[in-house]
């Protein structure tokens, strides 16, 4: 029997674990690019051309009432080396999976918005290497 439990999928950003998640998805890692591309010729005869692109980006979604909104848009408005933080997703359900990298940046502040229920605030994340397990 197998079972998912969302308290067991971890997000941590320059050293802190973010809490506050959107109900729903609430994080996404991916690729900027494919890992290949292919070519087929006039014949059938197939090649393929790596891509050494390996950036990504972790996207995020959080409660507005989380207190990691305010700790994500302070690096957000960071410059520089002091803009360069690790970040990574670490789920210990079943599929074990960890994504991520040391060399990242939260691309911009969320867009906020004020509502009379609470709302959500999507932060994105690159990563200038992607390391997918």
């Amino acid at each position: 029997m197998r079972s998912y439990d969302p308290k067991d999928v971890n997000v941590i950003v320059g050293g802190v674990a973010l809490t506050g998640f959107a109900e729903g998805s609430f994080v996404s890692v991916e690729r900027m690019e494919d890992t290949f591309t292919e070519y087929v010729g006039a014949q059938g005869d197939v090649a393929m051309s790596e891509t050494s692109n390996e950036t990504g980006e972790i996207t995020v979604t959080l409660e507005s009432t989380s207190p990691s909104v305010a700790y994500l848009n302070d690096l957000a408005t960071r410059k520089g080396k002091n803009a360069i933080i690790p970040a990574s997703v670490v789920d210990l359900n079943d599929n074990k999976v960890t994504a991520g990298g040391t060399e990242c940046r939260v691309r911009k502040p969320a867009t906020y918005e004020a509502s009379n229920e609470i709302t959500e605030r999507e932060f994105v994340i690159f990563v200038s290497k992607l390391e997918f397990n």
